[in-house]
């Protein structure tokens, strides 16, 4: 055989720990040799090793002491492993030790990967790495060259014996303990950049004050650093006066240290207003909602420019919302982790349901504002049956799982995996009290200190047990707990979670996976165990880890069969085979469409909203993990519709039967998700005017997006006031507006239903929710005309409105092929329904991330000028745009075509059809190549 090489990288097409697994699965040897193992890619290659162990398959280690960077529990860890010899190169000061090789046997061949990565999690999976793999036959001068070295490192290394590992430990332990904590220079506020989470909220914070607005609610997750968002928001302000308010005093000096090193010599006085310090008359003041809630009558109510209400989960109590109605600055903030709350108030709805941000758990991700996590999916053990249980029966389900071989199992299982550190620190979430009861107590029993926390224990007593698991010296390990630890409660040093329940709401698994994620010194990962039962919704986990809102079933599926490989830097999923394999059949069963599927998300989310019905689609934004409302939407035309059909509310649908309510509902609820903001922005400022210019709705259009051309803005208008709708359409909506002298003006009956509060609010949360979701999903960017966003799902017919086509859009049509002046719009659907591939011999195909082949519609000919557009694009200055679906319809419902780009001809051949071959002017990202050509 010939000599193959290709180069590793860390990339989202693939990395090295995926090469490394694969190759243990398949070779009959391996040797490596690293400078440093760390635990924390060690724990990724634990079930691999396991599985070479159970094959027989043998393995020699050799790492090193060089810079001390080796765990001692890494190399502890493997030689619990009966396959493997490891071996230690003892540096000293003359010699380092910097090998990175991974050699694997094979019947005929080695395989050798060389190069730069180490075994650590950022090496495996997220560093900048370049490793070489070469493949060679046995008899090769290269591998016999490479073998005899590592023979000779082999036997100059010291065995890895037990004395020698604690020797180690405990010279490490000595270097700590005497360490000096690494500092980065930043005494001058200039130095201290916003990070990427703090600079998206207050680039929106501008626009939203742009927009007139007094009020923003910020929500990200614990650790992202929103108190120094605020303070660089207070820089940017320039308030002459400030009350920043929260509930405990330890958070609030933290708070004001922030202030001051970020604001020094500014002439600005700052002051604590609590029960020991009384600085009320400083120009920044810092309060406790306990103390200020004494006072607050007696400061002017226009003294402060600016309010910041920090853990604004609280805003909704009382005590908080007196002082807000009392005090009338110029902006307040609201900065949460959890907007959620456990009475029925809204916390959207105190900040004018204005959300300057969302960063939700992927996104804090991959912006590395949190530690990733290490999530393990276990299959359950036999003797757990919740096949014919349903998940609100929660007194049969802690029946079955209370099993002392439970136990056993899961702590076998958590002492495989392990936790990063030296100190276990667990939350383990169970299904009822019952069950956290029974966890503790037979931890207990087997020698692991546990407790259990649960809704009805004391601030006091629950402060009490979270200080004893953060203290290092406290024996204390395990918290178990049923729903408490969800929302609010912070453990930085939290570093296992055990998931012990079925899981029943994607929205539930991330907030509990969520306790452990917050950043905190020497923690560089979370371990997540999940005990995957045999329940009917198994498939809510892959909801949970997917982290995209809007998802169908074979995006689903890709993703649990790659282990969902899209996630972001270090974490690393890895389910056991019969967990997928039991998700990805009920996935296959499951109809996400059907109305039996979208009832029980419907009511799931209602039983997390406290039991209220969820009458507003800004309720949708209070939860990471929380359904698409427009599911709900497409089901019933409006979402008050299918509102009111699961609840048979019977006010409600009296309601809608206001055919012009009705009309305006379905008029916007068919809009959505929003492909283009300006119609919604203008129809969002004309709730509260009579009319709007082409200047001033350009003006509106401008506070949230960075640009956009006059033509769109008038095409707004055309759209808006029904000039591009045909016969059929105008006779489903009547006329909102119409359209004199480039000044739009609302009807009669648009007035007639706005002088109704009740509809004004649902038709104001309709256009709020649209404009909100566009901005998360689009950003302020301008895509110019036509205003497609790459990678963005369409339908076919948003061509005709996203290119400013004059016509209706309705008989905006085509046979895979639409065109408007010099743009040419091809529709692309990868697999075919049954018998239409052979009947028309289609053959359009990714080839790969740069080129795929399309064929033309049947008719087209090479001397016709369209065939000629086609195949000399680029010379005749035609823009071809390329949307591409996997499959055209999935559980009866049409599938949107994916955006991927404009793309030049290269090759052709054939006639009515052409075939071409396609050059794109982007590359397909790994993740969208991978849902387009994995058939799972």
């Amino acid at each position: 055989m010939s000599v193959k090489k290709k180069l590793i990288v860390n990339t989202e097409k693939g990395n090295l720990l995926s090469e490394i697994v694969r190759s243990l699965r398949e070779c009959e040897g391996f040797h490596f040799s690293v400078a440093f193992v760390n635990f924390s890619g060690l724990q990724l290659l634990l079930d691999s090793l396991k599985e070479a162990e159970n094959k027989g398959i043998n393995g020699r280690i050799i790492t090193s002491t060089y810079l001390n960077f080796t765990d001692a529990k890494a190399l502890m860890k493997i030689k619990e492993y009966n396959n493997i010899d490891l071996k230690i190169f003892v540096t000293d000061k003359e010699i380092g030790f910097h090998t990175k090789a991974y050699i694997f046997d094979y019947p005929d061949y080695y395989k050798v990967i060389i190069g730069s990565s180490n075994i650590t999690q950022s090496a495996l999976k997220s560093n900048i790495e370049w490793n070489v793999e070469i493949i060679t036959k046995k008899s090769g001068t290269f591998i016999k060259d490479v073998l005899k070295a590592y023979d000779h490192l082999w036997d100059i290394s010291r065995e890895a014996d037990e004395k020698l590992i604690e020797e180690y430990k405990d010279f490490v332990q000595t270097l700590k303990i005497g360490q000096v904590p690494k500092m980065i220079f930043e005494s001058k506020s200039s130095y201290i950049v916003p990070n990427s989470m703090q600079s998206k909220a207050i680039e929106n914070l501008n626009r939203l004050r742009s927009f007139g607005e007094s009020k923003a609610l910020v929500i990200a997750a614990t650790g992202t650093g929103k108190t120094y968002m605020s303070a660089f928001d207070v820089k940017n302000f320039r308030p002459k006066k400030l009350l920043f308010i929260v509930h405990r005093e330890d958070i609030l000096r933290k708070a004001k240290a922030t202030f001051e090193q970020l604001l020094p010599n500014n002439g600005i006085s700052f002051g604590l207003l609590t029960g020991n310090y009384k600085d009320s008359n400083s120009d920044y003041v810092f309060a406790t909602i306990q103390t200020i809630s004494r006072c607050y009558q007696d400061i002017a109510r226009d003294t402060f420019d600016y309010l910041i209400i920090d853990e604004a989960h609280h805003a909704a109590s009382p005590t908080y919302q007196s002082i807000l109605d009392y005090f009338i600055p110029q902006f307040t903030l609201g900065m949460t982790a959890t907007p959620e709350r456990s009475d029925s108030n809204n916390v959207f709805e105190i900040f004018d349901n204005n959300v300057a941000l969302e960063v939700r758990l992927h996104e804090a991700l991959d912006d590395e504002l949190i530690v990733p996590f290490h999530y393990f999916g276990i299959t359950d053990i036999d003797g757990v049956d919740l096949s014919d249980v349903s998940l609100q029966d929660i007194d049969t389900i802690t029946k079955r799982l209370k099993v002392n071989e439970r136990v056993d199992f899961i702590i076998d299982k958590m002492n495989f995996y392990s936790f990063d550190g030296n100190n276990r620190k667990c939350l383990g979430f169970c299904a009822s009290r019952e069950h956290a009861q029974y966890m503790a107590d037979q931890f207990n029993q087997r020698g692991y200190m546990s407790a259990v926390l649960l809704g009805d224990d004391t601030n006091n007593e629950r402060a009490k047990v979270i200080s004893r698991l953060e203290d290092d010296n406290d024996p204390l390990e395990f918290i178990f707990t049923v729903d408490i630890f969800n929302e609010g409660v912070d453990i930085p040093s939290v570093n296992l979670v055990l998931m012990l329940r079925p899981t029943n709401s994607p929205i539930i698994f991330i907030q509990q996976l969520g306790r452990g994620l917050r950043k905190y010194e020497n923690k560089s990962f979370l371990t997540v165990l999940d005990f995957i039962g045999n329940h009917n919704k198994v498939f809510l986990i892959a909801l949970a880890l997917n982290g995209n809102r809007y998802y169908d079933k074979e995006s689903l599926k890709v993703a649990v069969a790659t282990d969902f490989s899209n996630i972001p830097g270090c974490t690393h999923i890895q389910m056991d085979r019969i967990s997928q394999e039991r998700i990805l059949s009920q996935i296959d069963q499951e109809n996400f469409n059907s109305m039996k599927y979208l009832k029980e998300e419907y009511n799931e989310f209602k039983k997390l909203n406290h039991g209220h019905v969820p009458y507003f689609l800004l309720n949708y934004l209070q939860f990471d993990g929380a359904p698409d409302p427009i599911r709900f939407i497409k089901k019933e035309k409006t979402y008050l519709h299918f509102v009111a059909k699961v609840e048979k509310d019977n006010q409600l649908l009296a309601l809608l039967t206001d055919e012009n309510l009705d009309s305006v509902l379905k008029e916007f609820s068919s809009k959505l998700p929003l492909k283009r903001v300006f119609d919604f922005v203008i129809m969002k400022y004309l709730l509260d005017h009579d009319d709007i210019t082409l200047k001033q709705a350009k003006r509106e259009i401008l506070k949230i997006v960075k640009y956009v051309d006059e033509d769109s803005v008038l095409h707004a208008f055309e759209v808006l006031s029904q000039y591009y709708y045909d016969s059929s359409e105008k006779k489903r909506f009547f006329p909102l507006v119409y359209l004199k002298d480039g000044t739009l003006y609302k009807t009669k009956r648009l007035n007639e239903v706005l002088s109704n509060p009740e509809y004004k609010k649902f038709i104001e949360d309709l256009l709020l929710y649209g404009i909100f979701r566009y901005e998360k999903e689009f950003g302020d960017k301008y895509y110019g005309v036509p205003h497609f966003k790459l990678y963005e799902q369409y339908q076919m017919m948003d061509a005709a409105l996203l290119s400013n086509f004059r016509k209706s859009h309705s008989s905006f049509r085509g046979s895979g092929l639409l065109t408007k002046d010099s743009d040419y719009f091809i529709y692309i659907d990868l697999h075919k329904e049954e018998g239409i591939e052979e009947q028309l011999n289609y053959k359009d195909k990714i080839l790969n991330s740069q080129y795929f082949q399309w064929q033309t519609p049947h008719t087209t000919a090479q001397t016709s000028e369209r065939g000629k557009n086609i195949i000399y694009n680029k010379e005749r200055g035609i823009r071809l745009h390329f949307f591409v679906r996997k499959y055209r319809e999935i559980d009866g419902k049409v599938e949107p075509f994916i955006y991927i780009g404009k793309g030049d001809t290269l090759e052709y051949e054939g006639e009515k059809p052409i075939t071409v071959k396609i050059e794109l002017e982007y590359e397909i990202p790994a993740k969208l190549l991978l849902e387009f050509t994995k058939k799972v």
